[in-house]
């Protein structure tokens, strides 16, 4: 049996001393529902109209299963701490690893200080009160600190986040549903079976988001050497998660859909308006002009449900962090990042320094955008999504590949789950995450040729309409700015691989 080649530095092989294992197979299928089932862009989906959910099952069939077979190979055959960091640089060098890993990293304060802390600041708003002026600042930084907090714990502690997370999305989703029942029954529906007919229009549109929501599978291997049992316990994990994480993206889709006409969706606010629409069968009323009020046990029920929704996208934010800071912190300490990074918490087994720039980091991302869009907050949300998918999908592509590149590179390691076609299943998933890249990039390429309808200017993202100049600079000067970082960074830990242990070649065998 080959050994896996072992070129970690010595500072690494210190750091990992403070990991400890307590990380169990429920708790793993729990943080994979945490990661997989992000409640901040259902909206966007379903303002897309009914066409979502056809593509949704699309995706679900030709990326997100062999994703699901991807990862759980080399999650259960490299079950190393640093998941996808090792896994590149295994396949593709330290360099191509570090530079890699920074893009997989820096998506998530993006994401939380972008998409996740707007998704709050206006759920709390329409189900509270207005946070006028600086009271948004600090509505979204307390929200990001929180988050912050919930990080630097003990993964033994912090792990139940996720748990408490996966049950949060599981009674506002079952919640939301029954009450769409009710509401139906009442006031009927606004769906119609010729409404589902896909189109390219709206595939362009939607794969970005679509393929954004699927992402995940990788991210509990990141703290693999804490697991109990990766081996075993990844591909199960794997396995049940995404099953049901479909289910609880697909539901929710259809239930804003059916309760809300499709001109009154919007990609920021559609599910939460939804929400409020259908509590209205427990108390308040719908006007003419779509405006809601609730009231009595409506009222209850709605904040409830908003409290609920604020808890999924911290913990959805909560949950990735975990899992990106810890494989930056990984790549620090293997040469691939300043040493000052790297470094683990000898009392909480956490990458502190790592965890606390992350936040800095998101901080500055909220404080950014509410002053570039003048607090446009549709135009807010569509730009930091962009990056953050755009940012998360760029290191993918040289992760997804490297199943294939493992298989033939160290075909005699040891594989406790090998997934059948390995060049599709690496081939699959890696196309659409280049399709969804070109798209984020020049959205609507592709709309009006070979006979297809449309004008590409209609899938600029909302409040981006006539400026795709705008748009196209809000995701370039960021991206290459990322870069940068990722290449600074490399240099930066020159002096770790430098200090790299020597140890003696071992004696040839006579």
């Amino acid at each position: 049996m080959a050994a896996i080649p072992d070129d970690f530095t010595g500072r690494w092989e210190h750091e990992k001393t403070h990991l400890r294992k307590s990380f169990f197979r429920l708790d793993i299928a729990a943080f994979l529902i945490c990661a997989l089932v992000g409640l901040d862009t259902l909206g966007t989906v379903a303002a897309k109209g009914p066409q979502g959910l056809v593509w949704l099952l699309f995706l679900a069939v030709f990326f997100f299963l062999p994703y699901g077979l991807l990862a759980a190979e080399l999650g259960s055959s490299f079950p190393f701490e640093g998941g996808p960091y090792v896994w590149t640089k295994l396949a593709f060098g330290r360099f191509a690893a570090g530079v890699n890993q920074v893009l997989y990293w820096i998506s998530n304060p993006v994401w939380l200080g972008g998409t996740l802390t707007i998704v709050a600041v206006t759920t709390w708003e329409k189900f509270f009160f207005d946070l006028p002026g600086t009271w948004k600042y600090l509505g979204g930084a307390i929200f990001i600190w929180i988050g912050a907090l919930a990080v630097l714990l003990a993964f033994r502690i912090g792990k139940w986040l996720p748990t408490v997370g996966a049950i949060a999305r599981v009674v506002l989703i079952g919640t939301f549903l029954f009450s769409v029942i009710l509401y139906g029954a009442k006031h009927g529906v606004h769906l119609h079976g010729r409404d589902f007919k896909p189109s390219y229009v709206g595939f362009v549109g939607l794969v970005p988001v679509l393929v954004y929501n699927y992402v995940g599978f990788e991210l509990p291997s990141t703290a693999a050497e804490e697991m109990t049992a990766p081996q075993r316990d990844v591909p199960f994990a794997i396995a049940r998660s995404g099953v049901l994480a479909v289910v609880l993206y697909g539901a929710p889709i259809l239930g804003t859909l059916l309760v809300l006409p499709g001109r009154a969706i919007g990609s920021l606010g559609g599910f939460v308006d939804a929400c409020k629409a259908v509590f209205t069968v427990y108390g308040g009323h719908v006007a003419a002009n779509g405006s809601v009020t609730l009231t009595g046990a409506g009222s209850v029920m709605g904040k409830i449900a908003a409290l609920g929704l604020i808890i999924g996208v911290l913990t959805s934010g909560i949950t990735w962090s975990m899992g990106g800071d810890r494989a930056q912190a990984v790549a620090c300490a293997d040469g691939a990042g300043p040493a000052f990074l790297g470094r683990f918490s000898a009392r909480f087994g956490t990458p502190i320094r790592v965890n606390l720039l992350s936040s800095v980091l998101s901080t500055a991302v909220m404080v950014a955008a509410f002053l570039i869009t003048k607090g446009d907050a549709q135009k807010y949300f569509s730009a930091v999504l962009g990056l953050a998918i755009s940012t998360t999908f760029i290191s993918y592509m040289l992760a997804f590949p490297s199943l294939y590149v493992l298989r033939r590179r160290l075909p005699d390691v040891e594989r406790p789950y090998r997934s059948p076609a390995v060049g599709l299943v690496a081939a699959l998933p890696t196309f659409f995450v280049v399709f969804t890249l070109v798209q984020l990039v020049w959205p609507g390429l592709g709309v009006g040729w070979f006979g297809t309808s449309g004008d590409p200017a209609d899938s600029l993202p909302a409040g981006f309409a006539h400026d795709r100049l705008g748009y196209l600079l809000s995701q370039l000067v960021p991206l290459a700015l990322c870069v940068g970082l990722g290449v600074l960074f490399y240099v930066l830990g020159t002096p770790t691989r430098r200090a790299r242990r020597a140890e003696p070649e071992p004696a040839a065998d006579t």
